[in-house]
């Protein structure tokens, strides 16, 4: 996240009783390395905006979007195809659920005894096969723009919330967890549009997390008080930026000057209560729910979005990290060892994190009124082998197939235990109940108290319609 930019002044100081070394010292001081100001800035401006604050029918107040980057195998996770032929069905059966007649894959056995709490939306379609764009359709719900500017991207769902004023807590309205590892070059991730506020602006961009909270350093650099810094030495900075503030104010008593105090005066509260910091330390868990939610980057960081939304975050993203395995496909991008990666390294982490989630929200009353979203930015193709991109598959591999795939919810509102449409035979494209992108994150919105028809402005003021697909009614409990 851009660090905060502070403009030239080209006036003196009236009356300055700091010498000019000290002023400097303060402008130096970048907020004790704090980017919070602009990520504070976001619930005060959004409270200035025209756009109403969303109605009471959504029951969801927080959202966990766990995005499996890559686009996971939908036939080999949430839809198989046991009648079909060899090279379309793959090499893993189904398993019964705790849902009559509702079957996934065995290597999901965890998730298996709570698909009560699941919705399995088995239709989800657009034609998009390149990672980056796709992306932008499942964040958004909305075509994507040409890619260049990010500016012109929609904003994220998370963007949309800040706007609306949701999080009135100390904490950042939205967080996007993307975990990195050394050496880690995650190119389509990096270019991946629709992650951020788009034409809303870089006030309601996310607080973007790259730190992998599995390590015993983790830690949120923008909430890090720097160590030789004493609440002593901290309070002192505080009056003296007060007082600075004050000799501005007297010559540019303005309300953008009076803003701008206010958030700076948040940050130096949120290092001083340590509230801000506390959300970030997973050493504050037992350990039984650590291991519960898995020892490894994407168990903690899914970990780390409870605690985020339990302390008033509306949405927090989680993007599947790269593992940093050499010989074998990033992410659930699975051109080749489709099955072995599936079995070994993808499902079994996914289905300890998501099923820990399901039961920890549950368990602390706060499923019903947190919303999750699992979904991939497409699926993979119905016949092992087939080429549907430039990246193709090899002999064990699924190459790109936006056609149909899976997307799951669960909480906030969302009726479990059911399918809502479903496959063809050979699960390359809906035979029943087609669900688009922007219907998806349209009932995500619903849930979430943002009706469809909801009008943001640009930075050129034009009215649009941040929503606009068509709410799944038959997904609402």
């Amino acid at each position: 996240m851009p660090s905060h930019q502070h403009p030239r002044r080209s006036w003196a100081w009236p009356g300055e009783p700091y010498s000019r070394r000290e002023l400097l010292r303060l402008g130096g001081l970048g907020l004790l390395g704090l980017s919070l100001p602009e990520l504070l800035a976001r619930q005060s401006l959004a409270a200035a905006q025209e756009a109403p604050r969303g109605g009471s029918f959504g029951r969801a107040t927080a959202c966990i979007l766990l995005f499996m980057w890559g686009g996971p195998a939908h036939q080999d996770t949430w839809d198989l195809k046991p009648d079909a032929p060899a090279e379309i069905r793959g090499e893993f059966r189904p398993i019964a659920t705790n849902v009559p007649g509702i079957e996934i894959c065995e290597h999901f056995p965890q998730l298996a005894r709570r698909a009560d709490r699941l919705a399995l939306v088995r239709s989800v379609t657009h034609g998009d096969v390149n990672h980056t764009s796709a992306t932008h359709y499942l964040l958004t719900g909305q075509t994507p723009p040409a890619a260049g500017d990010f500016r012109r991207d929609w904003p994220s769902m998370g963007a949309v919330l800040s706007k609306l004023g949701r999080g009135e807590g100390a904490l950042p309205p939205f967080v996007s967890m993307r975990p990195t590892v050394p050496g880690d070059v995650p190119r389509f991730v990096e270019q991946s549009q629709g992650q951020f506020a788009g034409w809303l602006g870089p006030s309601f961009d996310p607080l973007t997390i790259d730190a992998d909270p599995s390590t015993t350093d983790y830690e949120v650099g923008a909430f890090q008080m720097p160590a030789d810094v004493s609440l002593e030495r901290l309070s002192s900075r505080r009056g003296l930026l007060h007082s600075v503030n004050q000799q501005v104010e007297a010559v540019l008593a303005s309300p953008a000057t009076a803003a701008a105090s206010n958030h700076y005066q948040k940050a130096f509260e949120l290092l001083h209560t340590g509230t801000a910091g506390s959300a970030f330390d997973l050493t504050q868990e037992p350990d039984t729910v650590r291991d519960r939610y898995g020892r490894n980057t994407h168990g903690q960081s899914v970990l780390q979005a409870r605690r985020l939304v339990e302390r008033g975050v509306p949405l927090v993203t989680v993007f599947w990290p790269n593992d940093g395995i050499k010989n074998v496909s990033v992410y659930w991008d699975t051109h080749s060892r489709n099955f072995v990666d599936l079995k070994e390294r993808l499902m079994p982490t996914a289905d300890q994190a998501f099923s820990a989630l399901l039961d920890d929200l549950s368990e602390r009353g706060m499923l019903d009124e947190t919303l999750v979203l699992w979904t991939g930015e497409f699926g993979r193709t119905p016949r092992v082998g087939q080429r549907n991109s430039d990246a193709g598959a090899g002999a064990d591999g699924r190459d790109h197939w936006p056609g149909c795939f899976t997307s799951v919810l669960a909480g906030g509102g969302i009726c479990g235990g059911q399918v809502y449409g479903s496959s063809d035979r050979h699960a390359a494209y809906p035979s029943s109940d087609a669900v688009a992108p922007v219907d998806l994150v349209a009932t995500a919105y619903h849930c979430l108290g943002v009706p469809s028809d909801q009008e943001l402005h640009d930075s050129q003021n034009r009215p649009l319609v941040i929503s606009g697909g068509h709410v799944i009614d038959r997904l609402l409990g």
